[in-house]
């Protein structure tokens, strides 16, 4: 294997991802998404794919743009607020979801790319996240086709008391896609700021990893303190350059004194 990573297009870094393909995607709103991967992937027309992300985008950009080709059959995601299209594919029976409590999908993601296959955490006792029965998805007449299942549920002895755990399985996907600041050619990453949010967790758990950066640096050239995601989780860089379009989710700004 090559320590260069570097691929001339991004046709050719999602060249074999397939159709059915699952996918961890950094993340969070509009704020760090790998746009000029997804648009790749989209243009390669594959479809049926099972998507990992904490959301899906907005209608017309991020994830947004497979879910309205219909190109998703699946998400687990945190946050699913701000998308109509989701809203309706989901209620009509087109789309499968499942909703995961945010720190527990983060971590899911972190355990994958670690090797951990499970873990026990509190978030989710005493609700339908361990009781099940929340809805995957509907039929077309609105009924529950698919409900999530009852999770196992232990006591630990932990800060001085018996508390209730429920065990979370990890997640491991095919391929993960990311953004990142900065990259040099054996893969080590630098995230810009709260760009950072899920990115490196969903890198750890795509068993191939591709990553979009705005520099591509020499090796050595990144101090090793500032590393986020070291080479070893990622298998093809491509430069997008600094002038990619990025969007904000809701421009908001502060009244003048």
């Amino acid at each position: 294997m090559t320590l260069d990573k570097v691929v001339g297009s991004a046709q050719e870094a999602v060249s074999d991802i397939p159709s059915g393909a699952s996918l961890a995607v950094g993340g969070f709103g509009l704020c760090g998404i790998p746009m000029v991967l997804i648009q790749a992937l989209l243009d390669a027309g594959v479809d049926g794919l099972s998507v990992v992300s904490n959301n899906c985008g907005v209608d017309d950009w991020g994830l947004g743009v497979l879910l309205a080709e219909q190109r998703i059959a699946k998400m687990t995601s945190s946050y699913v607020g701000e998308n109509k299209e989701f809203e309706r594919q989901y209620l009509s029976g087109e789309l499968e979801l499942e909703l995961t409590p945010q720190g527990t999908l983060a971590e899911k993601l972190r355990a994958g790319g670690s090797g951990i296959a499970a873990f026990f955490t509190q978030t989710g006792v005493g609700t339908q996240v361990a009781e099940g029965g929340l809805p995957r998805r509907y039929a077309a007449d609105g009924s529950i086709a698919v409900a999530s299942p009852v999770k196992p549920v232990q006591t630990f002895e932990f800060a001085g008391a018996p508390r209730e755990f429920v065990l979370e399985e990890a997640i491991t996907t095919d391929f993960a896609l990311v953004h990142a600041l900065k990259g040099d050619r054996h893969g080590n990453l630098v995230f810009d700021k709260s760009a950072r949010n899920f990115s490196p967790l969903a890198a750890m758990a795509g068993r191939i990893c591709i990553a979009q950066v705005e520099e591509l640096v020499e090796p050595g050239e990144l101090d090793p303190d500032t590393v986020h995601l070291p080479g070893v989780y990622v298998d093809r860089v491509l430069v997008v350059g600094p002038d990619i379009e990025k969007r904000i989710e809701r421009r908001t700004v502060r009244e003048g004194n």
